[in-house]
């Protein structure tokens, strides 16, 4: 096996190539078809940290007026820098959500630094909520909540259109039933 970087074998090409594993996330498993969530969920995101943003500025600067200590400024700034990072944060952190529905089982993946894959077995889900809070409406998303018997494995896909949040409930609810008839 070639590692990267390295020259091919004569008589081999790229395409032929056997493909180098670097771990059991990655790349995100590669068999299975991911469907992408809405990038518009960036939008929603972004404006919630716009309001967040706004809310630590004018903390500080009530702060920065009343006290006059030159701290206040550094803060202003430290709250500008961050805010700034976690925007590109939010851009990158959005592309990388996804979910793929296989035979038995769901499967969603986020993060960027690190990186996460929740397996859900359909026989495991006790129920499928379904959200939209005032921000995402306007934006026309929704977010699927999978519950299971163990808290810690509770997953969600956020920023799926209405209709499709609605046909991944029904089809997860309908195959939660199926698969649990059988235990």
């Amino acid at each position: 096996m070639s590692t990267p970087g390295a020259p091919l074998p004569p008589g081999s090409d790229a395409s032929t190539a056997a493909p180098v594993a670097r771990g059991p996330l990655e790349p995100w498993p590669n068999t299975v078809h991911w469907q992408p969530i809405s990038t518009d969920l960036i939008w929603v995101e972004l404006i919630r940290l716009a309001v967040l943003v706004a809310i630590g500025l004018a903390g500080t600067a009530v702060g920065w007026v009343l006290s006059d200590h030159w701290l206040f400024g550094l803060a202003l700034a430290v709250v500008l820098l961050l805010g700034v990072w976690r925007a590109i944060a939010i851009v990158r952190a959005v592309r990388a959500w996804g979910y793929a529905e296989r035979e038995n089982d769901l499967l969603v993946r986020h993060g960027l630094l690190v990186r996460r894959l929740s397996i859900v077995p359909y026989s495991r889900m006790q129920f499928v909520d379904v959200s939209a809070g005032p921000l995402e409406r306007a934006f026309d998303l929704a977010t699927v909540q999978l519950h299971t018997a163990a808290a810690a494995s509770d997953a969600r896909v956020p920023g799926l259109r209405p209709a499709e949040a609605s046909r991944l409930r029904d089809r997860l609810t309908a195959l939660g039933e199926d698969r649990a008839e059988g235990l």
